[in-house]
């Protein structure tokens, strides 16, 4: 049994219904259009969404590799998940010898892992190594009252703001962002409070 930590997505442990797991689901079925080549799921989790992605997209996929900073979670993905294309692995996203570890990518998938970060640079830095040139980068993390602040969750450094999340990532030529509330994923509406945003950066040639 994996220790619920309060933030781990298990659907297996979960109601089909449960809020927080079809809000997951919908992040990386809004990602599956993007997945293509050589794939990493960064801060894999359970492992469901990177099996969603290899099971949806194994035509267009050549190798996906679940990551995980928690050997028992990658444990249990392993044992959950299986399929001929795809590996689950231990380490740190923000050790500077990950790329060195892991080789470089043409899609990276990293879904609510910024706000859990103290070294966030060491992170974004990864992001860029990691990625190959032409390849796409889809990041999502929760919005708050911005970096610094404390955001009350005892899982999270801080949640910063849509503004903030905008700035990590100027270093890319092109973006799109994206904002979700519940399931649905769009782009901004001025009349809406989006709880979380999604960033599609691609790296330029």
């Amino acid at each position: 049994m994996v220790e619920d930590t309060g933030e781990r997505v298990i659907p297996a442990y979960m109601k089909p219904s449960n809020g927080m797991l079809l809000e997951h689901m919908a992040r990386y079925q809004f990602a599956l259009p993007y997945v293509t080549g050589r794939v990493l799921d960064l801060s894999c989790g359970s492992g469901y969404g990177t099996h969603m992605m290899i099971k949806d997209r194994k035509d267009d996929v050549s190798e996906m590799i679940g990551v995980d900073i928690d050997p028992k979670i990658i444990q249990y993905a392993k044992g959950a998940y299986y399929h001929p294309k795809s590996e689950f692995r231990v380490a740190d996203a923000t050790d500077v010898n990950l790329p060195e570890q892991l080789g470089t990518f043409d899609t990276i998938v990293s879904f609510e892992t910024y706000e859990h970060i103290e070294e966030e640079d060491k992170l974004l830095q990864n992001y860029e190594r990691l990625l190959k040139t032409g390849g796409t980068l889809i990041v999502s993390t929760p919005f708050g009252e911005g970096r610094g602040v404390d955001c009350y969750s005892p899982f999270h450094v801080h949640q910063i703001t849509p503004e903030e999340f905008h700035q990590l990532f100027t270093n890319f030529e092109e973006v799109q962002f994206y904002y979700q509330k519940g399931v649905l994923i769009e782009p901004p509406r001025q009349e809406v409070h989006y709880p979380l945003g999604i960033a599609v950066c691609k790296k330029s040639n």
